[in-house]
């Protein structure tokens, strides 16, 4: 078991590191205060192969790996999480293209995303009735010769007034229970008929846009079909898969800055004439915040790691998020405890990172989720693979 970096990975943590202390994190307050997309940083992280990280070099990804792009989010994410998740979708857009797009699609799309032409890439698969659930999806594409007629409601998009391209999923066949009548399609941004509706107004990662859409009569060509036909949802399990540690990696972020956080305030605060880190009860909660923190990262990488070997993980994509976004619970409210009054303003980032925590036990699958989709792996293959 070997838990060293190689140089491409040390050299993405760390590229990944100054962007985030030099250019998210100063202006994080301010974006999350105004709701302001960070533009400017996400073509930063373009500029920097940051938007596709796990994407081949020959369509202008930096072919770095899962676990790379683990170390980067993590970063990214330690700073500000709105843009934390923004550039995490597109770099799930950017991979599922890779996987299955046809070679016109990856050279139309690919390079585009990862230099941040087209600024994102949305994944809209929810629906107002169909989070969980994706297979009870009711937005429909009908084939008309070799177009597809899309009409129907995504709901929760990250991304979807902005990003260049959305991989958008749509019945077109019927139901059958197990979502084999659903395939996906490539749109991009101003194709008419599909229209952005309401901007969410969210508790937290404010600074990133969540919008609903709506398909009008929206015709796409079948060369933007994304995948076989009626096989749709086998695309978006697998890019739910690998987002899994994507927003494991998130939490991660959130967890080591609640924690250094609570760590210097802890050194500065004073009371009963000792610093607080000096009083027990604030020393085994900053000792519980570091043990989760690594807990949280190490499950994050060994699916990675599995990821990047062509190993199955998902179970340990599962696992890491499950634990690594409750854990991030914890660790919020702890920092806000450490902090007392002052942690309750938005006068210390701590605020922040307990508003921006609460959506990672939600999206790209409920903590619920993970324990079903955990439990039916473990009955699948009988063993804890320990």
């Amino acid at each position: 078991m070997d838990f060293e970096l190689d140089d491409t990975q040390r050299a993405i943590q760390d590229t990944a590191r100054a962007f985030a202390r030099e250019r998210v994190a100063p202006a994080a307050a301010e974006n999350d205060r105004l709701r302001r997309f960070p533009a400017d940083l996400i073509r930063g992280l373009g500029e920097l192969g940051l938007l596709a990280v796990n994407v081949p070099a020959a369509y202008g990804g930096s072919e770095a790996g899962a676990v790379a792009y683990a170390l980067a989010i993590m970063e990214i994410a330690a700073a500000d999480c709105a843009t934390a998740v923004t550039m995490a979708v597109t770099n799930m857009v950017g991979e599922l293209v890779a996987r299955f797009g046809t070679e016109e699609q990856k050279r139309r799309h690919l390079p585009r995303l990862a230099a941040a032409e087209v600024l994102a890439g949305a994944f809209a698969l929810s629906e107002p009735q169909a989070g969980s659930d994706a297979a009870a999806m009711r937005t429909r594409a009908v084939r008309r010769g070799d177009r597809w007629v899309i009409d129907g409601a995504k709901q929760w998009i990250t991304s979807g007034d902005v990003a260049g391209v959305l991989v958008v999923w749509a019945r077109t066949g019927p139901a059958d229970g197990g979502g084999g009548g659903v395939t996906a399609f490539l749109v991009e941004q101003g194709t008419p008929g599909m229209q952005v509706g309401r901007h969410e107004d969210k508790l937290g990662i404010r600074a990133s846009s969540t919008v609903a859409l709506s398909f009008d009569g929206c015709e796409v060509p079948d060369s933007a079909r994304l995948g076989e036909v009626g096989q749709g949802l086998r695309v978006a399990f697998a890019a739910l898969d690998g987002g899994r540690i994507g927003i494991a990696s998130q939490a991660t972020g959130t967890i080591r800055a609640a924690l250094d956080a609570s760590v210097r305030y802890a050194r500065d605060r004073q009371a009963f004439g000792v610093p607080i880190a000096e009083h027990q009860a604030v020393a085994f909660m900053l000792a519980d915040m570091a043990v989760e923190h690594d807990t949280a990262r190490l499950l994050a990488l060994r699916a990675a790691a599995l990821k990047e070997a062509g190993r199955p993980f998902t179970r340990e994509a599962s696992m890491a998020k499950l634990w690594a976004s409750e854990a991030a619970q914890r660790a919020v409210g702890r920092a806000v405890q450490i902090h007392g009054g002052v942690g309750y303003t938005e006068d210390f980032p701590v605020a922040r990172y307990f508003r921006d925590a609460r959506v990672q036990t939600i999206y790209e699958g409920t903590s619920e989720i993970q324990r079903l989709v955990i439990a039916r792996e473990l009955l699948k293959d009988g063993t804890s693979r320990g």
